[in-house]
């Protein structure tokens, strides 16, 4: 079997699954703040080699919301396989909940993660208040000259992952500080998206400083086919955390379930206790 394939240009990443493989689904990532769609290249080969195309948006997407629909068809392409769903980080969750009502996009699902909010983004707050310490010393290989406390305490925040926090670091493309930006006041407004019922998988870090895992909680009260992750221990760049592969497997799981249709039926389900059969109790 040959490796995933890699296509980038200068808006987009993607990665196809590979040859012999075939295609499960699309996935369109729309990234956070300070991202790019090459930060997700690992969750992409992942999700790739289990049979699914995935595809980022250029950058510049977050500053025009209203045109967000055509940048996620352009990164689709030409008949994209089915189902067609959109995985949003930070206010790129947002941006997907917005995209999600624009008739030209057949979305057949929306994966939310690490959700941006308006309480955490409010003026003056830094992204690490809250987590200042979790960046040790001896955790600093590929830092910049000069970097302070606040990239630090900006990384603790995003990731506990060290590589991820080597790439962030190394990244000339990665926007520091970005974190602590207001969201844009158009991403907050209520979207449409109950009202089509659509399926979305939900998934936060029980330890994010920047949204609480609760708000999290209650943002997925609001959709009728909501399944929540929570990530024990994880942080705000969920998708690109220390349990990353946990992660992405859940991922998958819930698109295995979403081709079988909107209604997710289960496709395996793990039995704890064999000795507990059709309620049977052992003697």
């Amino acid at each position: 079997m040959t490796d995933v394939l890699t296509t980038t240009t200068s808006l987009t990443h993607s990665w196809h699954p590979p040859g012999g493989v075939t295609t499960r689904g699309t996935l369109l990532v729309l990234p956070g703040r300070g991202e790019h769609g090459g930060v997700y290249e690992r969750f992409g080969r992942r999700l790739a080699a289990d049979g699914y195309a995935v595809h980022t948006t250029g950058p510049g997407v977050e500053d025009a919301p209203d045109s967000i629909g055509a940048a996620l068809l352009e990164a689709a392409g030409a008949d994209p396989v089915t189902p067609l769903v959109l995985v949003g980080a930070d206010t790129g969750a947002l941006l997907a909940l917005r995209a999600a009502g624009d008739p030209r996009l057949p979305v057949d699902g929306i994966v939310l993660a690490g959700i941006a909010s308006a309480e955490a983004a409010a003026p003056g707050r830094t992204a690490g208040t809250a987590v200042s310490g979790i960046v040790s010393s001896a955790d600093s290989a590929g830092y910049r000259p000069g970097d302070g406390p606040g990239w630090q305490d900006e990384l603790g925040a995003r990731t506990a992952c060290p590589v991820h926090r080597r790439r962030l670091s190394s990244d000339p493309e990665f926007r520091r500080g970005a974190l602590s930006a207001p969201v844009p006041a158009a991403l907050l407004e209520p979207t449409a998206l109950t009202a089509r019922g659509l399926p979305v998988l939900v998934l936060h870090g029980d330890a994010d400083p920047v949204t609480s895992a609760d708000e999290a909680r209650g943002r997925a009260e609001g959709f009728p086919r909501a399944v929540v992750g929570i990530v024990h221990g994880g942080v705000h760049d969920v998708l690109n955390d220390a349990s990353h592969r946990t992660v992405a497997a859940t991922v998958v799981q819930w698109l295995e379930r979403l081709r079988g249709g909107a209604e997710l039926s289960p496709v395996l389900t793990v039995e704890t206790d064999p000795h507990h059969v059709l309620g049977r109790i052992p003697e």
